[in-house]
């Protein structure tokens, strides 16, 4: 063993001890390759002219236009969930499904489908679902372990189902990383990936996983031989405003990106601007605010349809651009109206703050872990990685079984986007720089943190259960609850490796 891999070695052990001491893990991530290469540099090991590279990439990370859609996501969650939406959909749910066990927990997992696609904050959605579901799924004769793994794995599918933060981050680092490898592998002209591609390939690999779910709630519920409550009346007016309105949003979203409207950082300006007149519409206030941001909110569907049906770029002289031009005045009253509304309510500020610090924690990781990523590189590990992965028999596949490996093991230590910004820089660059689909590597990567959050003992959705979860269901029955659905996702996973199609159609029927 060389000095540079004895020293590459204590970079990786010392990354672990610190981020398992309890310290934040932006410190560790960011301060053991610091200290690494300043000892590593007194015995000749490691140029501290690296470092030199360092302000360059905050600079870039800090710049980055796809990065800007992070915190817009953030608050979109945020505001969607502080707005008590959920609990009103939960609630006609539960009056549809007349407190039938399969038809509540199959509601539920719609509810969790639809919730995830609105915000994609894992802890939140669980803690959520736990306050939200669980009594209704008890009270419907739910088993605690069933109702336990259900809430676990459905709080999840934010990891996977567009639009998701966790793929705006992949869609950053897959896309540079592959543009680097497949120049440096001599292709100069990549088709680039975008996160509009990885939006696209994980909408069909989601829906699946939704269906496995599905299909195994209901067998191990059953028919109900009779409802256990009254049916209570629903109108049709209730399940409309109930449900229409986040419809209509996440369509609005994913429909601009996926047509080329908008890009994702737009697109997800959209989303916050919408969540924001939700939020405001069910706050109180008077009728006339609520026309106003109504209207306001149908003028954004307006003119993003007007950019799907290709009259986005209208002369402002004609009838486009007049409308136009008018449904942008609506929006910003609108607007302004549902910001004065919440902020008096005194939703806004508290959905600003938690915005700023899930953003400041992912900024901040993303910093760190280039500072790592660099050190890595000064130390001669990008090579080391490469001629690993070139001696491995299997090829390509191999490879991507190591990988997969290696994040699921990280998955029990480290959260998302730490991983994120760990493996695929470090590790990625042999694969990307193949032949394999990188729209395909990156989903890979999604679901399979997703499996990582649910498997005990150190499943990150466990500890959100526990932390708010009735003293009568132990931690033991919370882990032979997700048990079935970590085994449900690992086929997934697998039916996904079998067939990338799944992954890869989609994107290319869109944007090729």
């Amino acid at each position: 063993m060389t000095g540079e891999e004895g020293a590459l070695l204590v970079l990786l052990l010392g990354l672990f001890g610190g981020i398992l001491s309890g310290i934040p893990a932006m410190l560790a991530i960011a301060g053991v390759p610091l200290i690494t290469a300043l000892i590593a540099s007194v015995f000749g090991l490691f140029d501290l002219s690296f470092l030199n590279f360092f302000p360059g990439r905050v600079w870039g990370v800090m710049s980055n236009r796809l990065l800007m859609a992070v915190p817009l996501f953030v608050l979109m969650g945020v505001l969607l969930e502080r707005a008590q939406l959920a609990e009103r959909m939960l609630g006609v749910l539960g009056k549809l499904t007349r407190g039938s066990p399969r038809g509540m927990g199959l509601s539920v997992l719609a509810f969790s489908t639809l919730i995830a696609a609105s915000t994609g904050i894992i802890g939140a959605t669980v803690v959520m679902l736990v306050l939200i579901s669980l009594p209704a799924m008890r009270q419907a004769g739910i088993d605690k372990r069933l109702a336990a793994g259900l809430i676990c794995a459905s709080g999840t599918l934010g990891q996977v189902i567009p639009p998701s933060i966790i793929l705006v981050l992949l869609g950053d680092q897959i896309g540079n990383v592959y543009l680097e490898a497949q120049q440096a592998a001599g292709n100069f002209a990549p088709d680039p990936v975008s996160v509009g591609d990885l939006f696209a390939g994980a909408l069909i690999p989601g829906l699946m996983l939704v269906a496995i779910y599905a299909v195994y709630v209901a067998l191990r519920l059953g028919p109900a031989p009779e409802p256990r409550a009254p049916r209570e009346p629903v109108a049709a007016s209730e399940i409309l405003f109930t449900f229409l309105p986040p419809i209509l949003l996440i369509l609005a979203v994913l429909g601009s990106i996926l047509a080329g409207v908008a890009t994702t950082t737009e697109a997800a300006g959209l989303g916050a601007v919408g969540a924001l007149l939700m939020a405001a519409q069910a706050a109180k206030g008077s009728r006339v605010g609520r026309w106003l941001i109504a209207s306001a909110g149908l003028a954004a569907l307006v003119l993003v349809g007007m950019g799907m049906a290709g009259l986005g770029r209208a002369a402002l002289g004609t009838l486009p651009g007049l409308l136009a031009l008018a449904a942008a005045a609506l929006i910003a009253a609108g607007t302004l109206m549902a910001a004065l509304r919440t902020w008096r309510a005194g939703l806004l500020q508290g959905a600003l703050t938690d915005t700023v610090r899930i953003s400041g924690m992912v900024f901040g990781i993303v910093v760190a872990a280039s500072l790592l990523s660099l050190v890595f590189r000064g130390f001669g590990g990008d090579h080391l990685v490469e001629e690993l992965m070139a001696s491995l028999p299997g090829g390509g596949m191999t490879a991507i079984f190591l990988v997969m490996a290696v994040i699921f093991l990280l998955g029990f230590i480290l959260e998302a986007v730490e991983i994120i910004y760990i493996v695929v820089p470090l590790l990625g660059p042999p694969i990307l720089g193949s032949d394999i689909s990188p729209v395909w590597f990156a989903i890979l990567i999604a679901m399979n943190l997703q499996t990582s959050f649910l498997t005990p003992p150190f499943g990150f959705a466990l500890f959100y259960f526990r932390s708010v979860a009735p003293p009568d269901i132990t931690t033991l029955d919370t882990y032979r609850g997700v048990v079935p659905f970590v085994l449900l996702q690992l086929v997934a996973l697998g039916v996904l490796v079998a067939l990338p199609e799944l992954a890869t159609w989609l994107p290319q029927a869109i944007f090729r």
